[in-house]
């Protein structure tokens, strides 16, 4: 900043030199060129232009006169600066002009050489007062600070008896010295915690020699206890294993006996019109051994026959349907195949199946889906979740009730398969939400009720299928969300 404000002046001062410079030229050299111009002594003319020239800065000169003719010195294609213009008198009358032009350049110059000078001479002098504080500093400061470093660096427990003292101290304290008396105030809390810290350990060494042998005689009780609930924890997973095949046997018990009963029914009337049957026929065989028929009464039973016939082949064709769903159903619960399906057949096998337990009941059931869509998976996970949250609708959502909705809708975004499952039951209540897919949490507990339908079809979603359940909110009712990756071959 000292340079910068001293080349600054110097410019500065250079511009007024320029300006007295043209102002001389106005003075001292106008009028001596007029009348060198009156008497046209181009000689002189030509000293006096070439002397302006000469001047520091000065870089072109010009001088015309009125008749045209043109006088001139110095570098007429100079950058000027600064210029005048100045005319020419010889008494009252112009008899020319006089053009003068400058630069910066010589300025410029001699800044440069002053601000080399000016930075050399700081820097020697900068250089010689650093030295000088330096030396001071070190004699005052520095080396007492390395006095101190050896010291800390020196410090062990061996040799904290030796306090820190400073040569050549002056009688009145400084900082230094407090910092002395400090170090050395903490060097002797440092032996005293030492001499606490050895009895300490000397204590903590009996007292871990009493302690091994106290974790000796535990750690062989904690092993006998360990072993003791393994062993549980073997049992009690060999119990929950064995709960959740007896509820997915149970499910599939159920639907066995679901489909004897409905099946029961179509082979009964069956049963019936083959007795109807054989007894029009006895009646036919009777009537021409006795030649008592008439064309009448044979055309009468042969009708009967027919309609006989129509309804034993209607009842055949409904328990053929029944057991080729419950068969495909019934198969798949213990397949675990990854094979290709049209889901929209067996989705609705497994929905006809469990249809046959909802006897005396008036149940809707909408499906949503594509008639055409195949995808790769195992067939019996979705017989499990479908039958789980359809029986769960029956006995928890519409318990007490006839009638009810079920939706099953299906869709396919992004190679994801949705299945969003809801009903207009009685819902779940808020302390059984949180926890409705954990083992053994049910509200008919006492009542045939396991707690591991919900948590069965969270297992096979998540660790066969790779996906994901939720359970959404509803105002009426309860509804699910699964989220699974589509394989298609």
């Amino acid at each position: 900043m000292a340079v910068a404000v001293q080349l600054y002046s110097d410019f500065r001062r250079d511009l007024a030199d320029l300006d007295r410079r043209f102002d001389n030229i106005q003075s001292s050299y106008v009028d001596s060129i007029a009348n060198s111009l009156w008497d046209f002594n181009e000689a002189l003319l030509e000293v006096q232009i070439q002397g302006i020239v000469k001047l520091p800065d000065i870089r072109f000169a010009k001088i015309t006169t009125e008749l045209g003719k043109i006088y001139q010195a110095g570098d007429e294609h100079v950058k000027a600066e600064k210029s005048m213009t100045l005319p020419i008198l010889y008494g009252d009358a112009q008899i020319g002009t006089l053009e003068v032009f400058a630069d910066y350049q010589d300025i410029y110059m001699r800044l440069k050489q002053r601000a080399g000078f000016i930075v050399i001479t700081q820097s020697i002098l900068i250089f010689l007062v650093s030295f000088f504080i330096i030396f001071i500093v070190h004699k005052v400061i520095t080396r007492h600070i390395l006095q101190i470093t050896d010291f800390y660096q020196s410090m062990s427990s061996s040799n904290l008896a030796k306090p820190l003292e400073l040569s050549n101290r002056p009688e009145m304290k400084d900082e230094l010295d407090i910092l002395v008396d400090s170090i050395n105030q903490t060097r002797l809390i440092l032996q005293q915690d030492i001499q606490r810290r050895e009895e300490a350990e000397n204590a903590l060494i009996n007292l871990s020699a009493d302690l091994e042998i106290k974790v000796f005689e535990r750690t062989e009780k904690l092993v006998e206890s360990n072993k003791k609930l393994q062993q549980s924890l073997d049992d009690l997973t060999l119990a929950k294993d064995q709960l959740v095949q007896a509820e997915k046997m149970a499910s599939l018990g159920q639907l066995v006996a679901g489909v004897a009963h409905e099946v029961n029914t179509p082979l009964g009337i069956c049963v019936t019109s083959i007795s109807a049957m054989a007894e029009s026929v006895e009646h036919i065989k009777s009537g021409l051994k006795e030649q008592k028929l008439t064309k009448d009464e044979l055309s009468k039973q042969l009708a009967l026959l027919s309609e006989y016939q129509t309804i034993v082949e209607r009842s055949i064709n409904k328990a053929v349907e029944l057991i080729r769903s419950f068969k495909s159903v019934a198969v798949e619960q213990h397949s675990d195949v990854e094979v290709e399906i049209n889901l929209f057949e067996h989705v609705q096998n497994v929905v006809r199946t469990v249809q046959t337990m909802f006897k005396g009941k008036n149940y809707q059931i909408d499906i949503e889906l594509g008639k055409n869509l195949r995808l790769i998976t195992f067939p019996s996970a979705w017989n499990q979740i479908l039958t789980n949250f359809m029986m769960n609708s029956h006995y928890h959502g519409f318990e007490g009730r006839k009638d009810g909705h079920i939706s099953i809708k299906f869709s396919e975004d992004a190679g994801k398969l949705t299945l969003v499952y809801c009903d207009d039951g009685k819902g779940i209540s808020t302390e059984v939400r949180n926890k409705i897919f954990d083992p053994f949490v049910t509200t008919k507990r006492g009542q045939g009720g396991s707690g591991l339908g919900l948590n069965i079809v969270f297992n096979l979603i998540h660790a066969k299928l790779n996906g994901t359940i939720k359970l959404l909110d509803k105002e009426q009712g309860c509804c699910f969300e699964v989220v699974v990756p589509i394989k298609k071959s």
